[in-house]
């Protein structure tokens, strides 16, 4: 399934940057959907709720912008564009 393996490619990529972010969660996701991508925003959707669960952006709001440029050197690819994360507490 090609969405399966894009979008775990996708959540190593969230896993790595919230790492660095020494993040808690991440509590927004946004991507951008190439024009020639065969993903409708809904069509992504059903699969991120699939993919993410149990994952650290597992309740995350999905923003997904859908490009129409068939020229855009990405217009083949799901890319991530920014995520939003919690930071850890402080040590009290």
């Amino acid at each position: 399934m090609h969405e399966a393996t894009f979008l775990r490619a996708l959540l190593r990529r969230i896993d790595e940057i919230a790492a660095a972010e020494h993040a808690t969660r991440v509590t927004a996701v946004t991507v951008r959907l190439g024009a020639l991508s065969q993903m409708s925003p809904d069509h992504f959707r059903e699969h991120w709720d699939v993919a993410a669960a149990g994952s650290i952006a597992q309740d995350a709001v999905l923003t997904t912008e859908l490009s129409d440029d068939l020229t855009d050197a990405n217009a083949l690819d799901v890319t991530l564009v920014s995520i939003d994360v919690e930071d850890p507490e402080p040590a009290s």
